[in-house]
C-alpha cells in the first residue's frame, strides 16, 4: 500500500485506504481478494510510524531494483553525478518557533518528531547548531530561504545517478542544509561501493560539492576525478592581484609573488616544530614587510597592508586536481550530463 502510495502521489492514508478498498488493480498489488478487509486507516499510520519505519524492506526493494537495471547493462559504473532538491515540509510557516527560545524539557513537546530530532543531536550540537528558527512540529526540517519566494520549512533530497542513463544510484534525505547535502554524498557513493563493489572514475557535481574537504575525500581517499568548480573565494573583484597570480613551489614550500620575492609559512626556525594549521585547515603564507616597501606593484598587491599574505587549505593539492580537469574536454561533457539529474527532480516535482 505504502508503494502504491509513493508511485501515484496519494499522500492522504485515510485516501490510501479509501483507494486500495475501491480499486481493484490495488487490491491486486496488494495481494487482496474482493473480500478482504483493508486496513483502517487509524491502523495503517500507527503501522507505518512504528515498524514500518524501522523495516529496510524499501532499501531493498530500491536495490533489486537497481540491480535489475545493472543486469540490462543499464549502468556503466564510469561517471556519476550528484545533486539535491528542495522537498517542501508538511509544516507551517507561521508556527515556526525561534530555536533558542525552546523548552525542551517541556513534557508538552515530547511527541514523535521531538524525540526523534533529539536522539540526532548530542548535547554538545543541541548547544551550538540550533537553527534561527525550527519547526516544533517537524524539527527535524531546516527552515529554507527560496530564491523569489517566502522562506519555509523543507527537506533535501540527495539524487546520485549513473550518467549513462540517468538510472539513480542511491537517494539520501537530508535537512535542507548545504553541508548536509554535500556530506550526504560520501554516504551515497559508500553505500554503493559497499552494496554493489562499484566506484565511480568521476564524479560530477556544481560548486557546492567543490569545496576543499570534499575534493580531497575524492581525490586522495576514493581516487575519483572531481567534475566539480572549485568552490573559491580568493577571486578579487578590484583590479589588485589575487593570489592565483602568485606561483607556488611544492619543493620550496612557498609562492613567488610576481616580482619574483618568496611569501613563506614561516621566516624564522621554532625549537619546537608546529604545524601552523589554522582553525580553517589552513596555513598562512605571508611576504617579507621589507620586500613588500619597496615593490613596484604593492599599490596593486597589498595597498591597505604592509605585506602580503595568502591562505593556503591543507587541501590545495585536490583542488589544484580540479582546477587542472576543469580544464580539459572530458569536463565539458560532464556538465552537460550533470543536466540528468535535474531532469529526474523535475520527474519528481511532476513538471
Amino acid at each position: 500500500m505504502l508503494v502504491i502510495g509513493y508511485c501515484y502521489g496519494i499522500r492522504s492514508e485515510r485516501r490510501l485506504c479509501e483507494e486500495v478498498h475501491l480499486n481493484l488493480a490495488y487490491r491486486w498489488f496488494c495481494r487482496l481478494g474482493l473480500e478482504d478487509e483493508v486496513p483502517n486507516h487509524s491502523t495503517f499510520s500507527k503501522n507505518r510510524h512504528g515498524r514500518f519505519r524501522d523495516s529496510g524492506l524499501f532499501r531493498w526493494l530500491f536495490n533489486e531494483v537497481l540491480r535489475r537495471c545493472m543486469a540490462a547493462g543499464l549502468v556503466k559504473g564510469e561517471g556519476f553525478a550528484v545533486d539535491a532538491s528542495i522537498i517542501k515540509a508538511d509544516a507551517s510557516r507561521q508556527r515556526g518557533v525561534a530555536g533558542d527560545e525552546v523548552d525542551w524539557s517541556d513534557p508538552t513537546l515530547s511527541s514523535r518528531a521531538v524525540r526523534e530530532y533529539l536522539e540526532a543531536l548530542d548535547e554538545e550540537a543541541l548547544a551550538e547548531a540550533l537553527p534561527k528558527k525550527i519547526s516544533l512540529t517537524d524539527p527535524l526540517s531546516r527552515w529554507t530561504a527560496a530564491p523569489g519566494g517566502p522562506a519555509y520549512f523543507a527537506y533535501s533530497t540527495n539524487y546520485l545517478i549513473d550518467t549513462e542513463h540517468g538510472v539513480i544510484m542511491d537517494v539520501e534525505a537530508t535537512p535542507a542544509h548545504r553541508t548536509a547535502e554535500v556530506d550526504s554524498t560520501r554516504t551515497m557513493v559508500e553505500r554503493v561501493e559497499a552494496q554493489f563493489d562499484l566506484t565511480p572514475a568521476r564524479l560530477i557535481g556544481d560548486t557546492a560539492y567543490g569545496t576543499a574537504p570534499m575534493l580531497s575525500w575524492m581525490v586522495e581517499e576514493k581516487n575519483i576525478e572531481p567534475h566539480v568548480p572549485v568552490w573559491d573565494k580568493t577571486e578579487r573583484k578590484d583590479d589588485s592581484l589575487s593570489s592565483n597570480d602568485f606561483h607556488w613551489n611544492q619543493e620550496a614550500n612557498e609562492y613567488r609573488c610576481p616580482a619574483g620575492k618568496p611569501l613563506r609559512s614561516a621566516w624564522r626556525t621554532f625549537t619546537q616544530q608546529r604545524s601552523r594549521v589554522t582553525k580553517a585547515n589552513t596555513i598562512i603564507y605571508r611576504s617579507s614587510q621589507t620586500d613588500c616597501a619597496t615593490c613596484p606593484l604593492k599599490a596593486k598587491c597589498c595597498p591597505n597592508t604592509a605585506f602580503r599574505k595568502i591562505a593556503r587549505s591543507i587541501h590545495e593539492a585536490a583542488r589544484d586536481v580540479a582546477r587542472r580537469i576543469a580544464k580539459t574536454p572530458e569536463y565539458l561533457v560532464s556538465r552537460c550530463e550533470r543536466k540528468k539529474v535535474e531532469m529526474l527532480f523535475a520527474h519528481l516535482n511532476g513538471s
